[in-house]
């Protein structure tokens, strides 16, 4: 049975746990939204800018080389700022999945504890059942560990393929505007 203080301080332990967690995802808010602010404060002055070129332009040709020649610069702002919200997203996991793994483990521990305490007490003849309970949680055990290296497994895939997306999307960006300025030069 559980005393009153060890209540208190399973709460207190669990509160301030949730704190943290949520101090954590307020912090990666923050950044997120600080990030978008920079972003449209960026492309607000580089859209003002872009139309006053635009209305310098001398003719269509003039006014489609423009054009072009600032998509390119538009594909590496993206792909920045995925790295960016990947960085960010990825942080935050990192700072859940860490509270997460050391809570697992202390609860790991205290059912070892308490098997380990019902198997000294246990009557004689009760070894197969509690050898099947720690068998059951070692089992339990290896069981989330696997899935554990499986979503880090996924989150890193996931990151490589955002990361190889964006990329490509810029080098494909950069090619249609090579191309587009070498037809409006003709």
């Amino acid at each position: 049975m559980l005393t009153q203080e060890q209540v208190t301080a399973t709460q207190k332990a669990s509160l301030d746990i949730l704190f943290g967690l949520t101090r954590t995802l307020v912090e990666g808010t923050g950044k997120l939204a600080e990030l978008n602010v920079q972003t449209i404060r960026s492309m607000l002055a580089e859209s003002q800018e872009h139309a006053q070129k635009s209305l310098s332009a001398q003719g269509p040709q003039d006014w489609l080389t423009l054009q072009t020649s600032l998509a390119a610069p538009l594909a590496d702002k993206a792909q920045t700022y995925s790295r960016q919200l990947s960085g960010i997203v990825s942080a935050t996991q990192a700072e859940f999945a860490q509270v997460a793994q050391a809570q697992y483990e202390a609860y790991s521990q205290r059912v070892q504890t308490l098997v380990e305490d019902v198997a000294k007490s246990a009557p004689a003849g009760s070894e197969a059942a509690v050898a099947a309970w720690k068998s059951a949680i070692s089992s339990t055990s290896t069981l989330v560990e696997t899935l554990q290296k499986t979503g880090q497994q996924a989150v890193q895939v996931a990151e490589s393929n955002l990361a190889t997306a964006t990329a490509t999307a810029s080098k494909n960006a950069r090619r249609a505007i090579e191309q587009a300025s070498q037809t409006a030069k003709r």
